[in-house]
């Protein structure tokens, strides 16, 4: 599996502008200019069409996901909207089509979902832990929905996806970069770091953990809560991969959290409760959040210069993890 390598310098608001202005017109006429929303992996507009339509538009970054891949990301949302989950429900072109090109760009448009994301909901209730925990309970239940509905679905052959398997996660060219060269890893660290990474593909190879598509970025921007109602977007890094990576990767941006501890019980039970065959302990949750902090010290490496200190805080949340792994402790 070939990683993204260094990320392109983001273009000119003027320049996405025009491009998604373009790009829209396959997709109807528009009632306003877009509005753009974040220039990250992807360029996202906020788009009104005159027949009452309101939808995000992707300018998606190239040579990262195909246009075959693309497009079954689109296929995957489309069917799990239509079994009644909360994402994004694309929509296609006047010609019939899921994606567009434009410029050296794949567009995509889905419908727009309404929602406070998650990190600033959760900031908004600051006080009340009960709900900041019923939020993760619910977060948990969500995403065991997610997967019992995706195990109705039967894909021959599979979607075109990245493969987030031990040889994506771990292997000696993962998806998102060879972790251990993170710059911020002096000698002392980086033996911890490869020990855990042998003992994490030994569990991997263990443990017989579910397996199937997953959108594997629960991260707190792409969960918005409206209500008591949980909705995801962001689909771009969805693929083939261990379930319950979706909840380490839930719990990552909660690791200096007070609450912690309460938040990963929360998070097991109310997976639990929605998959009630599946059955994750706290201890497996430590696997599956180190496997994402390992992925996260790799993927910012093509994002960040080496002196960033991005570079050291996502080593130094890897290196934490290791060692809870090695030592057979938690953080929670």
């Amino acid at each position: 599996m070939n990683s993204p390598g260094r990320m392109p310098q983001p273009m000119a608001r003027t320049e996405v502008l025009a491009l998604a202005t373009d790009a829209a017109a396959s997709w109807g006429v528009l009632a306003a200019p877009p509005e753009l929303v974040n220039i990250r992996e992807n360029a996202v507009f906020r788009v009104t069409f005159t027949d009452g339509r309101l939808a995000a538009l992707r300018l998606h970054r190239p040579g990262y996901q195909s246009r075959a891949g693309i497009e079954a990301e689109l296929e995957w949302t489309t069917r799990l909207a239509a079994h009644g989950v909360a994402v994004p429900e694309p929509l296609a072109t006047a010609q019939g089509s899921m994606t567009e090109t434009c410029g050296n760009h794949v567009v995509s448009v889905v419908s727009w979902l309404e929602g406070q994301p998650m990190g600033a909901a959760m900031q908004a209730l600051t006080g009340d832990l009960e709900l900041r925990i019923r939020q993760f309970h619910a977060l948990g239940a969500f995403a065991g929905d997610l997967h019992r509905v995706t195990d109705l679905m039967h894909y021959d052959p599979p979607l075109v996806r990245p493969e987030w398997d031990a040889e994506g996660l771990l292997g000696p060219d993962p998806f998102w970069g060879r972790f251990w060269n993170n710059p911020a890893f002096d000698a002392d660290s980086l033996g911890i770091i490869n020990a855990a990474r042998s003992e994490a593909r030994e569990g991997l190879a263990r443990g017989r953990f579910d397996y199937g598509l997953i959108h594997a970025d629960l991260m707190r921007e792409n969960i918005l809560i409206s209500d008591d109602r949980i909705s995801l977007i962001d689909f771009d890094d969805s693929g083939y991969g261990y379930r319950l990576y979706d909840l380490g990767t839930a719990l990552v941006q909660n690791l200096e959290e007070p609450e912690l501890p309460a938040i990963a019980a929360a998070l097991a039970a109310g997976y639990r409760q929605t998959r009630p065959a599946a059955d994750p302990t706290l201890q497996d949750l430590v696997l599956f959040t180190l496997l994402r902090c390992l992925a996260s010290a790799g993927w910012i490496m093509s994002r960040a210069a080496p002196d960033d200190p991005r570079q050291h805080l996502y080593a130094d949340r890897a290196l934490r993890l290791s060692r809870h792994f090695l030592e057979g402790s938690a953080p929670w």
